[in-house]
């Protein structure tokens, strides 16, 4: 018998749905279709002008043409630990920060270095779908852990408790969460936090989303609010959201010295450094005001008003408002099942995969099936797009979702 051609291990990666949808949308958008695509978490705003400046400036020094430190350049690292100080109140040194190849290799490079085979993370869910993938890659078994909207997606201490097992190492935390919105009270973070500490555990927290909170909901480190945690928490960041900067590719993670070295070899030899343009481009950033994702912010909270608005005229539809990111999670289980009327006849979708692909191709506008995210009967919805489109797409759908029988 020959060898299979790709390796278990890869092979039994998934693609990423949020990108694959995206990827499908604009292609057709290409081919001249009128799609309108709710599918990838990405900022409609360019990147703030200075910060562009400082990449232009940077591209013309012939330092930054040469290898720099795989971990990140000095520079950008202490400004780093010097940000995360100003905005939640944690406070680094430098040497505990690995700047990375976008907030997914931060993702990937602390599960490997974290996490040995069989050992198991708590991940609350509905969750980001590269999570598990990374987890599964480094060895590690994710456990799920599901909130539904009833709970507005938030799991609970008691939830937790349930899934605990003398496996488990890391505790996932994420708020603002992708893909619901939901953000974690002071009073949650806490106690989440003091939980994970009474286990022995690590907690892992992915703070990308750390500005975009709405109706004076506060954003809380759940390193700052629980001291107790000691050395045994890992900050996953990065500037593609605060600044619109997804392109740019520059993440980051802040452990202890020890994990951060390990994580810093890991990378030496995967990519070693990140470009140093983009680098240096999140040096601006970073040490820059945040005015760009203040004004952001405005539009954001206008058009998730808007959608959420829109989608809960919809007769079978429950959508919670979010209080951070820029996500609504849609629960359409009472969609399902229902008559849709095509020009191929009427379809049943049983799924929400079903369902999507039915409305990709019906009325031509692309959502993220809840199967991306954890269990069937949901949708995400990014409202980071024109509010024009927003307003297009969600009256797309609510005249199709609106014939269901």
């Amino acid at each position: 018998m020959s060898a299979a051609r790709v390796s278990q291990r890869i092979s039994a990666i998934a693609e990423s749905a949020t990108l694959a949808v995206d990827a499908k949308a604009k292609a057709l958008k290409a081919a001249g279709r009128p799609v309108i695509g709710f599918g990838a978490g990405e900022p409609d705003f360019p990147t703030p002008g200075y910060i562009v400046q400082a990449a232009i400036e940077a591209a013309s020094q012939p330092k930054y043409h040469r290898y720099s430190p795989a971990g990140g350049l000095p520079e950008l690292k202490k400004a780093i630990a010097e940000k995360t100080f100003r905005d939640s109140g944690y406070r680094a040194d430098a040497s505990q920060v690995l700047v990375t190849n976008g907030g997914k290799q931060a993702v990937y490079n602390t599960f490997a270095t974290l996490l040995d085979p069989g050992d198991e993370v708590i991940v609350p869910t509905p969750f980001w779908t590269t999570y598990p993938e990374a987890i599964r890659l480094a060895g590690g078994v994710p456990v799920e852990v599901f909130a539904g909207p009833e709970q507005d997606y938030l799991v609970t201490v008691e939830q937790l408790e349930a899934a605990v097992t003398d496996r488990t190492k890391i505790l996932l935390f994420v708020s603002p969460s992708n893909p619901t919105g939901s953000v974690y009270s002071p009073e949650q973070v806490a106690e989440i936090g003091q939980w994970a500490a009474s286990k022995g555990l690590w907690v892992v927290t992915d703070e990308i989303y750390e500005h975009l909170t709405y109706d004076g909901v506060p954003f809380t480190s759940i390193a700052t609010a629980v001291p107790e945690l000691g050395d045994k928490v890992v900050i996953l960041n990065g500037v593609a959201k605060t600044y619109a900067m997804t392109g740019w590719r520059v993440g980051w993670m802040i452990g202890p010295a020890d994990v951060i070295k390990a994580a810093t070899n890991l990378q030496s030899h995967a990519t070693s450094n990140v470009s140093n343009i983009p680098q240096m481009a999140a040096l601006a950033a970073v040490s820059g005001p945040l005015t760009a994702v203040d004004e952001m912010k405005v539009a954001f909270d206008r058009r998730r008003k808007a959608i959420v608005a829109g989608l809960n005229a919809i007769d079978g539809v429950e959508c919670p408002t979010p209080k951070g990111a820029f996500y609504v999670y849609a629960d359409v289980r009472a969609l399902l099942g229902k008559e849709y009327p095509t020009a191929n006849g009427p379809v049943r979708p049983s799924t929400s995969a079903e369902l999507a692909a039915l409305i990709l191709d019906e009325v031509e506008v692309a959502v993220v099936p809840g199967e991306a995210f954890g269990p069937s009967g949901y949708l995400r919805l990014s409202y980071a797009l024109g509010d024009d489109d927003l307003a297009t797409g969600v009256a797309r759908l609510q005249d199709f979702l609106g014939k269901a029988n």
